[in-house]
């Protein structure tokens, strides 16, 4: 089996962080979003796993190749335009061949481990696909699945008025390839698209038009990196799974409050630093006190409280402290 993880999007719902580099590549609990995912794959233990890149991409390369090429048979596709989910997959058609395949998203990371999920694939036996799913709260701000019986009825992108609450988790297992390839291929010559872009939910509805069976597996949780509250809520649970403790070599006067996530050469003078807090390297930190926050490499706190707060790379935050005299029966609010 092949394994296929679009990477090539701009992340707009990240912006500011994503001006400088890919969604994929933005820190948390102690390194990129795609290494967290690719750490996951490892028990699945690909034939091959196929990056869809494309914005910033030399970013993405150079981390993997750095970190990973040992670990799996990795191989590079460039889409040269961001035209959707579907458009992604297509792009990658010449390295799939009629391998089975799994669709594993570049900014979503789940607690279990792809290896899970494909147990789980398996289990559902004769099937030309497996999507994962789970329930959602606002199923209008997924694609959704309507079942029948044990077999997916109908799929829909963020539908207005959603017969299910069953959400696509972003991983899909896929036996029928080249079935979906024709499907994706046929969307494109007749550019339909959906929101501007070519869904892969759409491309799989036409696959249950065709008759083709497609089942479900359920994911018991999954966290979404795509935007800044949930990635803060992400690095939160990342840092509560860790198991090793970090050993901070260039810390005076300080005080660690596990978990945190701390890069090489950081430097800490005089400050308190967790929990929940993702430093990563070549940063200096004093007179500060950080909390559930992330901060990029090479930056400069100093003086500064910071909670609930994501901070870039090579960046400066330097507050001021205060003097006071104060009198009797004073109130003072900053």
């Amino acid at each position: 089996m092949k394994v296929v993880i679009p990477a090539a999007g701009a992340g707009k719902r990240l912006f500011p962080h994503t001006f400088t580099k890919p969604k994929p590549m933005v820190y948390i609990a102690g390194k990129p979003i795609i290494g967290h995912i690719l750490d996951r794959m490892k028990d699945l233990e690909p034939e091959e796993v196929i990056l869809v890149v494309g914005y910033k991409k030399e970013q993405i390369m150079s981390y993997i190749d750095r970190n990973y090429s040992g670990t799996f048979n990795i191989k590079y596709v460039n889409q040269d335009e961001q035209l959707g989910l579907a458009h992604s997959v297509y792009t990658a058609r010449n390295e799939l061949g009629d391998s089975e395949i799994m669709i594993a998203l570049g900014d979503m990371i789940f607690k279990a481990g792809y290896s899970d999920f494909y147990r789980q694939y398996m289990k559902n036996g004769d099937c030309s696909a497996s999507i994962g799913v789970r329930e959602v709260d606002d199923p209008t701000k997924y694609g959704i699945v309507e079942l029948e019986g044990k077999y997916i009825k109908r799929l829909e992108e963020k539908p207005l008025n959603p017969e299910s609450n069953l959400g696509i988790a972003g991983v899909y297992f896929i036996k029928e390839t080249q079935v979906l390839l024709s499907i994706i291929g046929e969307m494109i010559d007749k550019n339909l698209r959906n929101r501007g872009e070519f869904q892969l939910t759409d491309a799989l509805q036409e696959m249950v038009n065709r008759n083709l069976k497609l089942k479900t597996f359920q994911v018991s949780s999954w966290y979404d990196c795509g935007h800044s509250e949930s990635l803060l809520e992400t690095n939160r649970v990342l840092l509560d799974e860790k198991k090793d403790i970090d050993h901070i070599h260039s810390i005076k006067d300080s005080v660690i409050i596990q978990p945190v996530a701390i890069g090489d050469n950081v430097t800490i003078l005089n400050s308190v630093i967790g929990p929940h807090a993702s430093v990563a390297s070549d940063s200096y930190i004093d007179n500060s006190i950080v909390s559930n926050s992330v901060i990029g490499s090479r930056s400069h706190i100093s003086k500064v409280t910071l909670h609930d707060s994501i901070v870039g790379d090579d960046t400066n935050v330097l507050g001021k402290h205060n003097s006071l005299n104060i009198g009797d029966a004073s109130s003072i609010e900053f």
